[in-house]
């Protein structure tokens, strides 16, 4: 197989293109609990969803970041990374 840019960011060690995998449990966990505080938007419930959420999603990027088995799911954990923490930082207004 040729060493080209396409093949080293899309391919994993086993030389199959991998850009979307089945979901994982911490991805699964946070869109589940994502769209779950979209329907119970106040109170406590609310809270530990969006906590939820966040911890799952978090989780997700950085084993992507740190395990993706090619570079683009790499560089994916780190926009996402980057991206959750974005948002925390507007949501507390700094």
């Amino acid at each position: 197989m040729e060493n080209t840019l396409f093949n080293q960011v899309f391919r994993d060690n086993e030389g199959r293109i991998v850009i979307a995998q089945f979901p994982n449990l911490p991805l699964t966990i946070g869109i589940l609990a994502s769209l779950f505080s979209l329907v119970f938007t106040t109170g406590k419930i609310n809270l530990a969803l969006e906590f939820l959420a966040f911890g799952a999603l978090f989780t997700w990027a950085w084993e992507e970041l740190f395990q993706g088995v090619n570079s683009f799911r790499r560089a994916l954990g780190l926009v996402v990374l980057v991206g959750l923490m974005a948002l925390k930082i507007m949501e507390v207004g700094y």
